[in-house]
């Protein structure tokens, strides 16, 4: 594989206000995979707040769908990869799932535009898991809109990860789909753009810098500082750009030319490894949103870009088998609060506009207590036991919590534990070792969290939370 080509493939997945064109509508994936998820009415108010006109769903969370009526908001619900099979095997399933999940809601109001069969089903790591239960999943979800009357408005597609395609060569030119999936890619892709569905793509000049540590940073970024790339006479000074038009080749050579190209998911994290963090998450979102205003397109492909910004808010219970930046990857982080000056061009503050009304809970933190040693052997235990369970992905090198002391280490993860379990007291009982303190142990750029209310949509969230922290509180007094 040429060096090139690495920058151009991505595994998945100074502060400054300019002045912006008008973009052409764009979106934002809304996660849920959060212990203390903001109210989805609050969602909602975000989104219109900050003139944010689409959204991008995983699943078809009811709170989510049911907040968005009336919204004006475009809409795509996801279908989740663990369904494809039963998508794929029953007819009857999928004419259940658009009546419950799609029809339902498009009669209460919610502007639902497309369905996205499967998240990145043909990821090279799945080692082809839902390559013969995709596309018979697509081909019945779109049977059963066709049945809801839904045909002509709900279009489906499938977001695929951009390591579906590839470039023999390392320019955009020799792009094509990837060789062991190639019968695959052609029949989806001809299935979807027979019933007038776009080619979904989502693209992370992040994760080729995080892989690769020879990547060259100012490609992943807009500002013109590259080495510019030569194909044939195009010139590309981004890997956006070069990666979208790898893309647009591989159409083209397919027979697909005048497809239609959504980018399901855009973005940078801001904590959680060395490049990610508020400064270069604000200066690649800041220059992707300057870049495609105006409508000027890639070199190969001028006018709008459709795209979807990944993602909205950080989402603490994703998992971080990918790394730790996954549960960072949020312009707002879990409370609703911006992380840094962005303006998205589509509202008159020119600046991202927080969540209203947000309730935390109260100023205390659980922390190590002085006179705790730490050579005691309970701490070892316990710091693993409090980050198994909470989240310390802040903790590490070029991280925002990465110059903490020892003693720090240990209190932030306790902190963390404690307030992911709502400050309740025994969250902070770890052998001998713990105290609850009100005075905010928070470090230069590291942020001692204080968790919002949480939030209960319905008997089976209260429940869960209160079944997890109770298995939680077992498992620890068995340690």
């Amino acid at each position: 594989m040429g060096f090139f080509q690495l920058w151009l493939i991505s595994l998945v997945t100074i502060p400054f206000l300019c002045s912006l064109e008008s973009v052409n509508g764009i979106g934002a994936n809304w996660g849920t995979q959060s212990s203390h998820p903001l109210p989805p009415e609050t969602v909602v108010k975000m989104l219109t707040d900050n003139g944010i006109q689409k959204v991008k769903l995983f699943d078809a969370d009811y709170g989510a769908l049911k907040a968005l009526g009336k919204s004006g908001i475009e809409v795509m619900v996801g279908i989740p990869n663990d369904m494809l099979a039963t998508m794929a095997s029953s007819m009857k399933a999928a004419e259940k799932w658009v009546s419950k999940n799609v029809s339902d809601h498009i009669n209460n109001n919610v502007n639902i535009r497309y369905v996205a069969v499967g998240n990145e089903p043909f990821l090279s790591t799945y080692n082809g898991t839902f390559l013969k239960t995709t596309l018979p999943a697509l081909q019945n979800i779109q049977a059963a809109l066709i049945k809801a009357g839904l045909g002509p408005k709900v279009k489906v597609t499938v977001p695929q990860n951009a390591d579906v395609y590839e470039s023999s060569t390392g320019v955009p030119s020799s792009g094509d789909f990837r060789t062991d999936i190639h019968d695959f890619m052609i029949q989806l892709t001809k299935f979807l753009n027979e019933n007038g569905s776009p080619f979904t793509v989502n693209i992370y000049p992040f994760i080729s810098l995080y892989i690769d540590s020879n990547f060259p940073v100012e490609y992943a970024f807009f500002d013109g500082n590259a080495a510019p790339v030569n194909d044939g006479g195009t010139t590309y000074t981004n890997m956006f750009d070069a990666n979208y038009d790898t893309l647009v080749w591989a159409l083209q050579k397919n027979g697909f030319t005048n497809m239609g190209i959504i980018v399901g998911e855009i973005g940078w994290p801001s904590d959680g490894d060395r490049n990610a963090n508020n400064q270069l998450a604000q200066r690649f979102m800041q220059g992707f949103m300057s870049h495609i205003a105006g409508n000027k397109g890639t070199p190969l492909r001028t006018g709008p870009i459709d795209a979807y910004l990944f993602s909205l808010i950080d989402e603490d219970e994703k998992s971080i088998q990918p790394g730790n930046f996954e549960r960072h990857w949020g312009v707002f982080s879990y409370d609703g609060q911006p992380k840094y000056a962005l303006n998205l061009g589509m509202n008159n503050a020119g600046a991202l506009i927080p969540a209203n009304g947000v309730k935390y809970l109260q100023k205390k933190w659980c922390v190590m207590k002085d006179s705790a040693r730490l050579d005691d052997p309970s701490i070892a235990q316990s710091v693993s036991y409090a980050c198994a369970l909470g989240d310390c992905t802040s903790l590490g090198y070029g991280t925002s919590c990465g110059d903490l002391d020892a003693r720090g280490n240990v209190s932030y993860a306790f902190n963390s534990y404690y307030q992911k379990n709502d400050q309740a007291d025994e969250a902070c009982k770890f052998p001998n070792v713990s105290t609850i303190t009100k005075e905010d142990p928070s470090k230069g750029t590291c942020q001692f969290n204080i968790m919002i209310e949480p939030y209960y949509g319905g008997a089976n969230r209260s429940f869960q939370s209160i079944w997890s922290f109770l298995l939680g509180l077992v498992m620890f007094l068995l340690l």
